[in-house]
């Protein structure tokens, strides 16, 4: 791929239209095609992999052009083998503050961000939800566990959203906002 920024990308794409192809493991990062394209009116095709290692070694070897992919990735961009164009969370990511969000780049629409909730089944006792949420906050103020999670490029939310009610808000959020990509785009869950 010729482009060196974001913007380079979109123009590349946008004169070059459905001759791209990015690479997706999940719905979460077909959701992140879908809001990419939707902004910026772009077309590539989406190329489906089990798992991210092959997409990454087919991204390298140039069989796909683009790979929509997660902060395990980091190695591999710092390494030189590919190149970054942005973060799809709203803020930098602590792990790489030098790669820029869709955000800064004109495109607050298309960012995303993944996250990570712990849930039990619907009905169980609010006592037994309290102790769960005790325990992953102590988890997440320990200084090792935050270290380690920040080494591997994940941000951890300010513990005034380490609540079920701030989960419960979040996926609620989410919800309303993907639903309507998810209809038009005929994207179905794993």
């Amino acid at each position: 791929m010729p482009a060196k920024n974001v913007n380079e990308l979109i123009a590349w794409l946008k004169a070059n239209p459905n001759q791209a192809s990015a690479g997706v493991t999940a719905v979460g990062q077909r959701l992140v095609a879908a809001f990419f394209q939707k902004e910026t009116g772009v077309h590539f095709a989406l190329v489906p992999y089990r798992g991210l290692a092959p997409a990454r070694q087919d991204l390298m070897a140039g069989q796909i052009d683009l790979l929509i992919d997660t902060v395990e990735s980091l190695p591999v961009i710092r390494g030189g083998s590919v190149r970054a164009y942005a973060v799809t969370s709203e803020e930098r990511i602590a792990a790489a503050p030098d790669i820029p969000t869709l955000a800064e780049m004109g495109l607050p629409a298309a960012s995303w961000t993944a996250w990570c909730g712990i849930f039990a089944p619907k009905g169980t006792p609010k006592e037994i939800v309290s102790k769960l949420n005790a325990a992953a906050v102590e988890a997440l103020a320990d200084p090792a566990v935050r270290t380690r999670l920040v080494d591997l490029g994940y941000e951890i939310f300010p513990r005034d959203r380490q609540t079920p009610e701030a989960l419960g808000a979040l996926v609620k959020a989410d919800a309303e906002r993907t639903w309507p990509i998810i209809k038009a785009t005929g994207i179905k869950p794993e």
